[in-house]
């Protein structure tokens, strides 16, 4: 991966709509050319897909939180991670260093909603505790992260 690909990905992460043509002058390059090197960076599992990004409040999932998931001496961590997937208002899973075996982020419209999730996720085979904390307000999320597009040194020493 070159650093025009860096850029192509920066620019499709930005906006995944853009055209070849737009994306093409961004970097310079043609769209043809453009339309080649995304068709690489998806066959080689680079960009593994596209998504629209919707307002959770929009569509009633008014309340986010983060929990974090205790294991009991003899979870399975995959055990235990096939079923946080299984549970739709389970947004995101992350496996953690530190006492927590999982943080995920749960979406759901309202906190007693969250307090029916929270006692799935309690019932999880392997799962000794949770501890929950509730968002307040997001000031970003899912941002993209383009501090690789000039390499790995970009902004050092700054």
């Amino acid at each position: 991966m070159d650093t025009v690909d860096r850029r192509i990905i920066a620019a499709l992460r930005t906006n995944g709509r853009v055209t070849y043509a737009d994306l093409g002058r961004q970097v310079g390059l043609s769209a043809s050319a453009v339309h080649e090197r995304v068709g690489k960076l998806e066959s080689s599992g680079v960009i593994t897909g596209y998504h629209a990004v919707v307002d959770p409040s929009a569509v009633g999932l008014g309340v986010t939180a983060l929990v974090s998931i205790h294991p009991t001496d003899t979870a399975d961590d995959e055990d235990v991670a096939d079923a946080l997937a299984g549970l739709p208002e389970v947004e995101s899973c992350y496996r953690v260093a530190g006492d927590e075996a999982f943080v995920v982020k749960v979406r759901v419209a309202t906190v007693d909603d969250l307090e029916r999730s929270l006692g799935r996720l309690r019932r999880i085979n392997g799962v000794a505790r949770t501890r929950s904390t509730v968002v307040l307000s997001t000031r970003f999320e899912g941002r993209p992260n383009t501090s690789y597009v000039d390499g790995p040194a970009a902004g050092a020493g700054e």
